[in-house]
């Protein structure tokens, strides 16, 4: 039992892993107390990824560490190595490129990538465009020759030869300080003086008519200014730090990182993620997970709730952590909020596939009913007119409506009334699955109100299964309105993920009933109870089958109903008139 194991956990720092019935790891967590942290889950009131999660743990492990940070560090390693459908994860794995002065007696110009940049290294960046930047590199070499060989080679290499070296190793005297000097004012961003020389060298190319020289020259010019270029946001006061904001609700984090770089914004990272537990845990770790692929650089300035933690942080990090104020660059941590607001709105609204909908819808269901989710069966009844009277069944499983398991029933004249059709139907068709021993619904939705909810619960209760039960009820307009349970009703909010998900749950169940319906017409009598009504064609007759249940419903329209509808009031008055 969850229970007896909770309480024989130590009250100390280690990991915990949640397992569901196929024993996968499904989440992750760090804790100081991890009998305290565990015992949490299952008690007080969660968001909705943390209830979904809930129901699904069938077990747990742990791991004890001696603190907080190996913690952290053990629960990063465990979800690189589980990835765990739970927890986040890190979308962003880039490092970004530096030029590179080596420390030898001839420094050398090379690009490099570091995670973490060794001590006493001569580097200048990071630079987002990594084609641009090799670029540069190869016009600083024509610029200003420096080596290329490692090692140094006793001889001039071809590099001498064309002028792109000062082969110092053929010198005795080469003015090689001077060079490296220049280059590093130039990636200092004293970028004047050799603009200056190249914008010289191309004019006095172009006066001696060597115009593939100057155009060369000019090309030097263009692929330097992309380097160089000034950001529209500048700050002098500012060398290089990341300036992290983030905004959450109660089931998503957006997180934005402003890179700076000697007052320069060069780039961002951005993610909005689901998170379970504590939000100033989830942007901790996840900073970790973040760090151990990214160069961390001067400074990482944060917001004012993450106060607390910037010991703990600074601690994990090993970096300089400062936390925002009004001196301390609060335009800038004011613009990354604003990003991570406008980020988290446009998820939401936008960026959410219906994948991830359907998801959401699957995750509210199971927190409505306190049970996983996943495979649902939904029926309704068309019996128009008292003709064709049948039951029909669709299923939703895996994230799609699956057509090979739908089912038609035709039902017995003894049975034709709401309750009796439901009722009987049901019982035949999950006998059936108990005879075959498949895997039964996690959820019945029934097309109608409290009657339909009645005559299901009372089949499942006959047949002694135990199955989640709701009623999509609709008012006297045909339009989805609420989600009714045994013990209570849920009133649908129409602009919600979950109202969308019902209805079409409910438009898919009735449209492949009343297709069902209008198959069995086409094999009765033409001369119906309708169709010898003057100028009730087929195409009218459909559009009846559609927004009326019954005669009792079409009896009770108005004249603008059936005007909305593009049918004429004479057609009501005909219908009213041959069955008052």
């Amino acid at each position: 039992m969850l229970s007896d194991k909770i309480k024989n956990l130590p009250n100390e720092p280690g990991c915990y892993l949640f397992q569901n019935e196929k024993q996968e790891v499904i989440y992750v967590g760090k804790a100081k107390n991890l009998k305290k942290r565990v015992k949490s889950y299952f008690t007080g009131f969660h968001n909705k990824k943390t209830s979904v999660l809930v129901l699904e743990i069938v077990d747990f492990s742990y791991i004890l560490t001696n603190n907080e940070l190996e913690a952290l560090i053990l629960e990063a390693n465990l979800i690189k190595s589980y990835s765990p459908k739970y927890n986040f994860k890190l979308m962003d794995d880039k490092t970004y490129p530096y030029i590179e002065i080596t420390n030898e007696k001839h420094p050398r110009l090379i690009i490099s990538r570091y995670k973490n940049i060794p001590p006493g290294k001569r580097l200048f960046g990071p630079y987002p465009n990594s084609e641009s930047l090799k670029e540069t590199v190869k016009l600083l070499h024509k610029v200003y020759p420096l080596r290329r060989c490692q090692p140094i080679g006793k001889k001039p290499c071809f590099y001498y030869h064309i002028n792109q070296c000062l082969g110092p190793c053929a010198q005795k005297e080469v003015d090689y300080q001077s060079n490296i000097n220049l280059i590093v004012k130039f990636l200092e961003g004293n970028d004047k003086e050799i603009f200056k020389q190249i914008k010289t060298s191309m004019e006095e190319a172009s006066s001696k008519m060597e115009f593939e020289k100057a155009i060369k020259y000019k090309d030097l010019l263009f692929n330097l200014n992309k380097i160089v270029e000034k950001q529209f946001i500048n700050d002098n006061k500012l060398k290089s730090c990341d300036i992290v904001a983030f905004y959450y609700n109660e089931d998503d984090i957006s997180l934005y990182i402003l890179r700076m770089h000697r007052g320069n914004v060069f780039d961002n990272h951005q993610i909005v993620f689901n998170y379970v537990g504590d939000v100033v845990e989830n942007i901790v770790t996840y900073l970790y997970l973040y760090y151990q692929e990214q160069t961390i650089l001067e400074e990482i300035i944060l917001g004012k709730e993450m106060a607390l933690d910037k010991p703990n942080i600074q601690n994990i990090l090993k970096a300089k952590i400062s936390i925002v104020s009004k001196k301390n660059q609060g335009d800038l941590y004011a613009l990354s909020l604003k990003n991570a607001k406008e980020n988290l709105l446009k998820y939401n609204l936008v960026h959410k596939s219906k994948f991830e909908i359907m998801q959401e819808s699957l995750d509210e269901l199971s927190h409505i009913f306190d049970k996983k989710i996943d495979y649902i069966e939904a029926f309704d009844n068309s019996q128009l007119f008292g003709q064709s009277f049948v039951t029909a069944m669709i299923v939703f499983k895996e994230f799609k409506f699956n057509q090979k398991f739908y089912r038609k029933f035709t039902v017995e004249k003894e049975y034709q009334n709401e309750y009796n059709a439901f009722n009987h139907v049901l019982i035949r068709h999950y006998q059936r699955f108990l005879q075959m021993g498949v895997q039964m619904p996690d959820l019945i939705l029934v097309d109608g109100g409290k009657i339909q909810f009645n005559a299901c619960k009372q089949a499942l209760d006959y047949l002694n299964l135990d199955i989640k039960l709701g009623a999509l009820k609709k008012n006297n307009k045909h339009q989805l309105t609420e989600l009714l349970l045994e013990d209570k009703t849920i009133v649908l909010d129409k602009n919600s993920n979950l109202y969308r998900f019902l209805l079409r749950i409910s438009d898919e169940v009735h449209r492949f009933t009343l297709n069902f319906h209008l198959q069995l017409k086409k094999k009765e009598d033409k001369n119906s109870l309708l169709t010898d009504i003057k100028g009730l064609g087929m195409k009218r007759y459909q559009t009846l089958l559609k927004h009326f249940k019954d005669i009792e419903d079409i009896q009770n329209a108005s004249c603008q109903d059936f005007q909305k509808l593009d049918i004429p009031c004479s057609i009501l008055e005909k219908i009213k008139k041959k069955y008052s």
